[in-house]
């Protein structure tokens, strides 16, 4: 019935898209949660069915149920008890501590294809996505290579948000002045919804990306594509984009002013010592 489950909510729920991953780290993901789900049903499942089974044999009107008032211990029920739920933990434990140390986001993945690199700057309410070795830089939207990893740099321009793209896997965090990592891959062709899991403000709900997975030759065509915007991306102009916007279009920049990644960062770094320093 399990079983059964699963497949008709994959087939039938997009609110359920971890469950469907088309990349390696989402898969990992999704072993995980359904391995770790399935262990502890070995304590839920029993305990469910018992407790209709007790009430039903325990009934007023059974008659031929076993009587014993004085009844107070079982060692056999104890050991059942105590070890199976420990074994499970324990199972848990080491599941846990394998997976948290192999699905590291901090971790590159292991591919015979060069990576693609992409910084992420989370913004009100958008997201700003920079191609440092294409030299290009796009808002909500994003293309690579399927079977190709992506390397993303992420960081903040503003309140501390949360990139999430479902079906590639591994939900991340964006703090101002501070750059964490993530790597992912896709394993099929599509285009994946991308979303911020973090509330944010007024405009969180509009706050959404398209992740497109395509093959090299498209992938190239689609820079090509974007190196024709007229739109050049510079300090200044990243002021004008970082002002708060909600339900944001899709907007491509042609050029991109080198380390733009690192100066927004920068920014807040200086932020701090000035302020410590006034302090």
């Amino acid at each position: 019935m399990l079983s059964v489950g699963v497949v008709v909510l994959l087939s039938g729920c997009s609110s359920l898209t971890v469950l469907n991953p088309k990349g390696q780290v989402g898969a990992d993901e999704r072993n995980l949660i359904l391995t770790a789900g399935a262990l502890m049903l070995i304590v839920v499942i029993p305990v469910i069915v018992m407790t209709f089974l007790f009430a039903w044999k325990f009934r007023e009107s059974n008659k031929k149920a076993k009587y014993s008032p004085e009844w107070a211990h079982s060692k056999k029920i104890e050991a059942v008890v105590w070890i199976v739920p420990g074994v499970i933990v324990l199972a848990l434990a080491i599941l846990a501590w394998t997976t948290s140390h192999s699905l590291d986001p901090f971790k590159p993945l292991a591919a015979k294809a060069k990576p693609i690199k992409i910084e992420v700057v989370s913004l009100d309410w958008k997201w700003l996505f920079i191609y440092p070795d294409q030299h290009i830089a796009t808002v909500n939207q994003i293309t690579f290579p399927t079977n190709v990893p992506v390397d993303f740099y992420l960081t903040s321009g503003s309140v501390m948000n949360a990139f999430f793209i479902p079906q590639l896997g591994s939900q991340i965090y964006t703090m101002a002045g501070m750059e964490t990592q993530l790597h992912l891959i896709a394993n099929k062709a599509g285009t994946y919804d991308g979303i911020s899991a973090n509330f944010s403000g007024r405009g969180f709900s509009g706050m959404t990306f398209a992740a497109i997975a395509t093959s090299e030759m498209q992938f190239n065509d689609w820079v090509d594509k974007i190196k024709q915007s007229p739109k050049k991306l510079d300090l200044y102009g990243y002021d004008e984009l970082a002002e708060p916007s909600q339900n944001n279009p899709v907007e491509y920049f042609s050029s991109v002013k080198p380390h733009l990644f690192d100066a927004i960062i920068d920014r807040y770094s200086s932020e701090r010592m000035s302020s410590t320093s006034m302090e």
